[in-house]
């Protein structure tokens, strides 16, 4: 009984010597603890941690037929195909220009807390009613069938290229357009900021808060 009673005492001191000889320096601690972590780093990822990152260059186009159709032809994901295919009915007779100016009121719709946050759902948004849709081609009754290949590969680059990140300086902000063949009424609500080709391009007007 007494050996069993000596051997705990001599565990419980040794394990009190070791507790205190842990803590006995925290600092110490702290330091070995943070030279094993840099030791285990990646030396590649300390690397590219403190390399400097030059800023990407913005995405260098022209807004002409020729240069355009110069370009490799293109394919994509489903997001840009709703964007080709939106740029097609809606734009395909309109200058190069013209056609980059629209791909620019859809990209701006996305990034507006007014419209969805997808392409494909701003470019279908009200689709399903008849002419009460956004953009017409998706609610006229019409088939969508693309009868000019050559038209479409073109608008297909267009969609890419801006997708990809080129500038929208266009059409100054436009979340709207129209053709000047009409004259809708909502027109009247909002900022004309250009006119490109046969359409005209919108914005809401910017109210300054009055104190």
């Amino acid at each position: 009984m007494r050996t069993l009673a000596t051997t705990i005492i001599a565990a419980l001191l040794a394990a009190q010597a070791t507790f205190v000889g842990a803590t006995s320096d925290p600092v110490k601690q702290a330091i070995s603890a943070e030279e094993t972590q840099i030791a285990a780093l990646d030396g590649q990822k300390i690397r590219e941690l403190f390399t400097f990152r030059k800023k990407a260059k913005p995405l260098q186009i022209e807004r002409s037929r020729g240069w355009v159709d110069a370009q490799p032809v293109v394919t994509g994901d489903e997001q840009w195909a709703c964007l080709a295919q939106a740029l097609y009915f809606e734009a395909r007779g309109e200058s190069v220009r013209g056609q980059f100016a629209v791909a620019e009121v859809i990209l701006n719709r996305v990034d507006s807390v007014q419209f969805p946050n997808t392409l494909c759902k701003v470019i279908h948004q009200g689709t399903g009613r008849k002419y009460a849709c956004q953009f017409t081609y998706t609610c006229d009754g019409n088939p969508e069938v693309i009868h000019e290949k050559a038209a479409y590969q073109r608008v297909g680059k267009i969609a890419k290229l801006m997708i990809d990140g080129a500038p929208r300086d266009l059409t100054d902000g436009a979340t709207y357009y129209h053709t000047k063949a009409v004259n809708p009424r909502w027109a009247r609500k909002f900022a004309r900021t250009t006119t490109i080709g046969v359409h005209h391009f919108y914005r809401p007007h910017i109210r300054i808060s009055q104190n």
